[in-house]
């Protein structure tokens, strides 16, 4: 099991990751409002604005206040840089 910071001590695991989106599109954002009328809908970005959306097998939705780029970057282990 490997397990991705999202941002604010918040993880992940990253064997069961679909997708990682921005969140700005419209078919985005019907997932996410979806994901919160069946309570499938995770919000770990602690108040701020949401920078990605991380779909999982289960379709559970998880919103991270950090963006796509650095979390597939903390996902093939490189350097992290803080956003």
């Amino acid at each position: 099991m490997k397990l991705i910071n999202i941002g604010f001590g918040n993880l992940v695991n990253g064997d069961k990751l679909v997708a990682v989106v921005a969140p700005d599109a419209a078919p985005v954002k019907r997932i996410v409002h979806e994901a919160k009328a069946n309570g499938l809908l995770i919000d770990a970005t602690c108040g701020r604005k949401c920078k990605s959306v991380l779909i999982n097998e289960s379709n559970h939705v998880v919103l991270s206040a950090v963006t796509w780029q650095t979390i597939q970057n903390r996902a093939e282990g490189k350097g992290e840089k803080d956003e």
